[in-house]
């Protein structure tokens, strides 16, 4: 996230009466080899999203310690995946998603960072029709589900999560927050325009028109997902949406080993981690574990 300007967007977000209607994006599946590769591209740990997929990494690891097996829903080029996979070697991971390219990019991914703990499926995250019921000891997302076109085929892949998920399982879910003012979704979308592939801005932009309320995910957690579950955003604007179970005490070399990336990463990035941690702090979110 940017250090300037988020102010006005603060104030928008604030004071603005009316949220926008949610547009789903017009394709379900991201299979156009342009848009893989740009995703590819921009989506590496060492490109604009490294605040963001670290972040994510952390906290997805604090909430799946002690799992055997992992799903990811809607991996994508499985970057993401891929880092909480080398800090978590002994879990094993699945990652699924519907896109033949993506889980191709995926699958040459991993290969090249030999992780042996991933291996990957294609499947729709709303029917999760090559997994077993209570199969998995764990289940985590990174900004995917705003890809699905309805509240309700969201409503069914939460279906699913209760479905294959054991008793007692983790849930880490991230995604992005609805916001109200179109500047708001256009500053966000384009403020790292100079340093991504424009493809990749434009569909930033559509994914946040098209991303889901807090409502939602406060209801179909109520409705699906374990008791303990919360649903928290950053703060004062919810950009980010964290639908997750407890934490759990992370080993003191894997607490290490993030802080010491964090410190590795370069310093714009590091900025960028740093805020996101102060935003989601302010919304309620505990036990960061760069501390």
């Amino acid at each position: 996230m940017a250090r300037l300007g988020l102010f006005p967007v603060f104030l928008r977000e604030i004071f603005c009466e009316r949220t926008l209607p949610r547009e789903p994006e017009p394709d379900l599946v991201m299979e156009g080899p342009e848009q893989v590769a740009a995703f590819v591209e921009a989506g590496r740990i060492d490109g604009v999203m490294a605040a963001s997929y670290l972040f994510n990494a952390a906290h997805i690891s604090q909430a799946i310690q002690g799992c055997n097996t992992v799903v990811d829903l809607g991996c994508g080029p499985a970057t993401q995946l891929a880092l909480v996979a080398q800090l978590n070697p002994n879990i094993s991971f699945i990652g699924v998603d519907l896109s033949p390219g993506m889980l191709a990019s995926a699958e040459a991914h991993v290969r090249a960072l030999g992780l042996s703990n991933v291996r990957f499926q294609q499947e729709d995250v709303a029917k999760l029709s090559g997994l077993a019921d209570q199969s998995v000891d764990g289940v985590i997302s990174t900004l995917a589900l705003h890809h699905l076109p309805t509240v309700d085929l969201l409503r069914a892949c939460f279906h699913q999560i209760r479905r294959i998920l054991r008793p007692n399982g983790a849930v880490f879910l991230v995604d992005l927050g609805r916001l109200k003012s179109l500047k708001s979704v256009i500053y966000f979308a384009y403020m790292n325009a100079r340093h991504q592939p424009h493809i990749f801005s434009l569909d930033y932009e559509r994914s946040l028109r098209a991303a889901f309320m807090r409502d939602d995910f406060d209801a179909l957690a109520k409705d699906y997902l374990p008791p303990e579950v919360e649903v928290l955003s950053t703060a004062p604007v919810p950009v980010l949406l964290i639908t997750k179970t407890r934490d759990r005490p992370l080993p003191e070399l894997l607490r290490a080993r993030l802080s010491d990336i964090r410190r590795r990463l370069p310093s714009r990035y590091r900025g960028d981690l740093d805020i996101i941690r102060f935003l989601c702090r302010l919304g309620g979110l505990r036990g960061d574990p760069f501390r």
